[in-house]
């Protein structure tokens, strides 16, 4: 029997945005890249032509059955490489690519991951206000110029984890430039959960590793928008969030995800619903 199939009507229609960011069984055509025994990525099959060419054969080894990066600073190298070649376009901006244990091994361009299949960590905060007993949420509206998802719904503070910053570092970083939060106020903000997922996306392959945070704000605290990121914050209801994402697609992919967490953590979903929306949100595998 499915997870939908013992779902409740009401709480049915939040499978698919899960499903979304699940949808791929790897290697799936891939081919597994390695750093000596620990796996990093997996390569979508376009690039491979090019890295067994000459230009990249002091960066990575390659077979039938899989790549092997040869030098400490390979995936650096070939961001590089590959970008001047106009393969991808880079974000120039990086991130470290990590063991299992978080060990930092290498860094990659933003722009390259989908490619490499490399994972990826980002952070969300769910920034939440308490009236009297009615739990609001600060949803900001993408600027319409992003490079991915413009225009959609997203939360009030989120963003890719750069080199050397930490999930906290990163919340205080985004928070200050996305939304004009001081970081007196952002360090209340609370880890409450870490998903996981590996999707394919137009751009390629996302495994991503989203570290979740809950922040309550005053009810007088404004945020503004201060990067350019966001055309606007708009403060909601949570049940009007609630019923948003279980009949529409109107936010980010992933937003939903986040967010879904959090209905599960306040109550949102009957009791008899809660274990599957749970089991179906926390699989237990890891995109690695």
């Amino acid at each position: 029997m499915t997870h939908a199939q013992t779902l409740s009507p009401e709480s049915r229609p939040f499978l698919r945005h899960i499903e979304r960011c699940r949808n791929v069984t790897l290697p799936h055509g891939r081919l597994p890249l390695y750093r000596t025994d620990i796996l990093v990525g997996w390569i979508d099959p376009n690039v491979v032509p090019h890295l067994k060419s000459n230009g990249y054969a002091p960066f990575i080894s390659i077979t039938d059955t899989r790549a092997t990066l040869t030098q400490p600073d390979s995936i650096k190298r070939l961001s590089i490489l590959l970008a001047d070649q106009n393969i991808y376009r880079p974000f120039r901006e990086w991130f470290d690519v990590t063991s299992p244990d978080n060990v930092i091994l290498d860094q990659i361009d933003r722009g390259l991951i989908p490619l490499l299949g490399v994972e990826a960590a980002g952070v969300h905060l769910n920034g939440l206000v308490k009236k009297d007993d009615t739990l609001f949420l600060w949803v900001a509206q993408r600027s319409q110029t992003k490079r991915l998802d413009p225009g959609k719904l997203d939360h009030l503070v989120a963003g890719g984890m750069s080199s050397g910053l930490s999930p906290k570092e990163t919340i205080i970083k985004e928070a200050q430039e996305e939304a004009s939060i001081p970081e007196t106020l952002v360090q209340k903000a609370t880890h409450v959960s870490t998903l996981c997922y590996a999707m394919l996306r137009p751009e390629g392959l996302r495994r991503d590793r989203l570290y979740c945070y809950d922040l309550f704000l005053p009810e007088d605290f404004i945020p503004i928008p201060s990067d350019g990121e966001v055309e606007a914050f708009h403060l909601k209801p949570l049940a009007e969030v609630f019923r948003r994402i279980q009949k529409t697609d109107d936010f980010k992919f992933n937003v939903n995800l986040v967010i879904i967490d959090l209905f599960l953590r306040h109550g949102f979903f009957p009791k008899e619903d809660e274990g599957v929306i749970h089991a179906a949100l926390y699989p237990k595998y890891s995109t690695r």
